[in-house]
Order: structure tokens, then sequence, then C-alpha cells
């Protein structure tokens, strides 16, 4: 706790000493880039929790300065495996009874090592290969620290820091974080969410989800099939196989998809090593500890917005983008519309005459100038949706995902019922249909200005009632002063003790309103 409060004060303090002195752009770029070395090499010398939450901070190009993101972008859960009598003792507890009861052997070297736990290869007594995952030895008290400490640092960055605090509720981000960690903890909600995708794609013939043997399943051990399989992001031994990289790609797609636009769970850490594939070309999914949950709401409004982008219709993608959160208040839709319809004209051919890493930051850089923000809420699902797309990216690196994806959308959307919905969305982004809708804005015009000449008239009252409040406080104060004086001069106890206290109540009163004033100014010119 020390070392990791002692290292974010550091930083408060010298984001502030630049801030002050007022620093050159080269000279901040260079404090980020420091900034996210001493983050990244504290990470991996405690372990933890903590670097899982450098792998979601990492993840926020669109709020965070880019030399900090370069930084600490690639972190992986490089912790090494607990000793093994520690993992026995765990497994012999849980079980109630020796693990030798129940397993003909065991592999004693773990076959991968995360922040929460550790999984070993084992055969059961009816011959069965099985990988069962430990829960880390004292991992409960280390990540109680860990949030502890989380706190402390979110709370001084809150109320200390001088970041926009528009961008993103840090609160609510560290509250996210501690229901998926908590989750995770528990190694029965990780069952019963094994179970849910067993179900959920029971009929499909391109996933495998591991057999999970419930029987000897508590909170911090899960024991599961034992699958086969190449990683996805091994290119040589991917293409060995009878299914063509496109197919692999779609099919990654065609799984990851639904769970993102149908309500429901969705698989929040697909990173290479929790997809495998199968020697058929069957796509396996691994470890189910990290998950999040779309609604109904959202799922909506997330279909609606891939329609928008496949029919070309941007003026209905912004409105989706809007109703999701993502556009700030003071966003101009046409402005994000044509810069929409520009960014979908890019040709990834394009790409071979660009410096890919000149190109990604001045992205980066645009995006962080625009007036967009991701909600709290789907700093999980992005995760995801961003980590499939880089997979599919390298698998497929002269394609462009649309494409990709457009088919396999479209196959999804026929499922749906949605034929018709879709085709309402490409009417609608028609010439003839936009000349009617032009009309009809126009239409509506004098309705809006009347709106907004009502709300700049009410902005004005309520100036006036500031500053008409202030201004009668002020006088009363002077009245006060004026009491004092005479009240010294004239040697009335009454009278200047009357006016000391009016006097004080004035000048509290004035401040009061003055505070008050200044942060409704604040908020208004937000608002517009």
């Amino acid at each position: 706790m020390y070392k990791v409060l002692s290292m974010f004060m550091v930083f408060f303090i010298q984001i502030y000493w630049y801030k002050i002195t007022k620093k050159p752009e080269t000279e901040w770029e260079k404090l980020w880039a420091n900034i996210g070395k001493r983050f990244r090499r504290t990470l991996f010398e405690l372990e933890g929790l903590l670097i899982k939450v450098g792998q979601i901070i990492s993840s926020r190009a669109d709020l965070l300065p880019q030399p900090l993101i370069r930084e600490i972008e690639d972190l992986t859960d490089k912790v090494p495996p607990s000793d093994w009598n520690d993992i026995q003792e765990i497994l012999d507890k849980e079980w109630g009874s020796s693990h030798k009861e129940l397993l003909i052997s065991v592999e004693k070297e773990a076959i991968a090592s995360a922040s929460i736990g550790e999984v070993y290869k084992g055969v059961l007594q009816d011959g069965s290969k099985v990988a069962i995952k430990v829960q880390r030895p004292h991992i409960d008290s280390v990540v109680q620290t860990d949030f502890r400490t989380l706190g402390i640092a979110i709370w001084f960055a809150t109320y200390f820091l001088p970041i926009p605090k528009g961008f993103i509720n840090l609160k609510v981000l560290l509250t996210e974080l501690k229901q998926v960690i908590e989750r995770e903890l528990d190694f029965t909600k990780e069952k019963e969410t094994l179970l849910y995708f067993q179900d959920r794609f029971k009929d499909s013939d391109i996933v495998l989800i591991p057999h999970v043997y419930a029987e000897l399943c508590t909170s911090k051990v899960l024991v599961m099939e034992w699958v086969d399989g190449i990683k996805i992001n091994d290119f040589l031994a991917i293409n060995q196989l009878d299914v063509t990289r496109k197919e692999l790609a779609q099919r990654l797609i065609k799984v990851f998809l639904p769970q993102w636009l149908e309500p429901g769970i969705f698989h929040a850490d697909p990173h290479p090593g929790n997809i495998l594939v199968s020697e058929k070309g069957h796509i396996i999914l691994l470890d189910f500890g990290m998950a999040g949950e779309i609604s109904k709401n959202d799922s909506l409004s997330f279909q609606r917005l891939i329609e928008s982008f496949l029919a070309k219709n941007y003026s209905a993608a912004v409105e989706c983008l809007s109703r999701l959160g993502f556009l700030l208040p003071e966003a101009d839709s046409k402005m994000i519309e044509r810069l929409l319809a520009e960014w979908m004209t890019f040709q990834p051919a394009q790409m071979n005459e660009v410096d890919l890493i000149a190109f990604k930051r001045e992205l980066t850089d645009m995006i962080q100038a625009l007036p967009v923000q991701v909600p709290t809420r789907f700093v999980f699902l992005g995760r995801s949706f961003v980590t499939i797309e880089g997979i599919v990216t390298h698998l497929l690196p002269e394609e462009d995902i649309l494409d990709i994806g457009k088919p396999v959308f479209m196959e999804w959307s026929l499922s749906q019922g949605n034929k018709w919905s879709f085709a309402w969305q490409w009417i609608q982004s028609q010439p003839l249909f936009k000349i009617f809708h032009s009309m009809k804005e126009f239409l509506n015009a004098p309705e809006k200005l009347e709106h907004l000449k009502e709300t700049e008239q009410r902005r004005q009252f309520q100036f006036w009632v500031y500053e008409n409040h202030k201004k009668q406080l002020f006088q009363l104060t002077l009245f006060a002063l004026t009491g004092i004086g005479a009240g010294i001069y004239l040697a009335n106890t009454i009278m200047l003790k009357l006016s000391i206290v009016l006097s004080a109540f004035s000048v509290v009163g004035y401040s009061i309103i003055s505070y008050k004033l200044k942060k409704w100014m604040k908020y208004m010119h937000k608002i517009r």
C-alpha cells in the first residue's frame, strides 16, 4: 500500500508542478512516458490485482495521454506460480480429502499462472484429462489491500488532480472493477458463467466450451475438461488447418457478435491465451472469470448503431451514439456525422502508404480532441470488442474488418427477424429520403427556435435573480457598515451588535450567492 500510494503521490506532485510552471508540450510527453515506465515497473514488482488494473487502464486511449498508453499497452499477467505445497493444501481443504483420492496424477508445474488463479493439468480416477484452476493462496487479502489502495488514490485524483472530470467517473469505474474482480474471485460464479455459455452455444457447430465437473468445483477450485488446441495467434499452425484465415475470422466474429448485441453475459477477457482453435477449426473459449453483462436497452441501441454504419446512415449512427452516452452534451452532431462519413470511406489499402505509428498517434489525438467519451458501463464491453478486433486484424491484415463482419451481421440480423429494420435504415440513408428529412427539419425549425428562445429567457431570468440577490446583499452590507460606524460614534451597544450581526449575515450571503452564480455560469458554459 505504501509503495502504490507513494507512487501516486509523486505523480500528483509532478503533474501539479508541470501545470503551475506551464511546461511545453514536449516536456509533458516526457513526463507521461516516465510516469508510464514507473507505473509499469511497480505493477510487475507488486503483481496481483494491479496488473489487471493496468490492462484496463491501457485500453483507455480515448482518455489518457498517448506516451503513458505506449508504456503499458502490452501488459500481461506475468505472475510467477505459487509453491505446489500451498496449492496442494488448498485442494485438500476444498475437497475435504487428499487430492490423491480423486486424481491419478497432477502436474506440479502450473500450465498457466495469472493474477487471480493458476491452472494445473491432471487426470481423474476414470482417466479423464482435466484442467484444474486453483485460486492463488491469500489472494483475498491481497485484493482487499489493492482495492483500499486504489480507493485512496482515486479519491486524491477525483478531488485534487487537474484532469477533465467530464471524461470518466473514476468512482464508478472502481465500483465496476470491484464487481468484476469479486465475481472472478468466486469460482462458483465462473462455473455458472461457463454453464451459461455451454447452454448458449449448445446448438453451434463452430464453438467448443469445455465441460465442467460441477461436483469437484468449489469457490476456490474449478475443474474443467482438458481441451487441446492452437492459440489463435499461432499463425504458422493456423495456416496448416483446413479452414482459411478468413473463415476463422468470420467464425470468431460470429461467436462474439451476439455477445455484444444481445442482452446477457459476454466474455470480457478474450485475449489470445483464452481463445484456441481445434484441428477441425472450432473456436475454443477458455477462462470465463472476467465477464460483463449488457442490458436490453443498450443491446437494441448497439444493434441500431451497426445497422446505421452498414446502411451508411450516419445521422442515425450519431443519434445512437448520443443515446448510448458516447457523445458529450456540447458535441456538434453534424460535425460528428461528417467525420464518421470520412472515416468509413477510408480504404485499408491506403495503409501501405501510411506511417502506421504516426497514423495511430494522430487518430488517438483526434479522438481525444473530439467531444466523445466511453461511458464507464462499457469499459469491459469495449475491452472485449477491441481485443477481438485486434485478433481479426492480425489474422487478415489486408482486409477491412467491416467487409469481414458485414455478412456475419446480416446473417445474425436475419436470424433475429431484423431485416425490415435494416431495410428502413438503408431507405433513410438514400438522397431522396434525406430531402424529405431536411424539409421536415426546416418545417420544425420555428418550433425549435421558440424552444431555444424560451430556454435562453429562463437562463437570463435565473442570472438576473442571482445578480439581484447579490446587489441587495451588497447594499445590506453597506447599510450594516454604516450602522457599525453610527453605533461606535453614538456609543450605542445595541446598534453596534445588531449592525455587526447584520454585516456578518450579508457578507456570508453575498459569498454564497457569488459562489452559486460562478458555479451556475460554469455549468451553463458546458451545456452551451
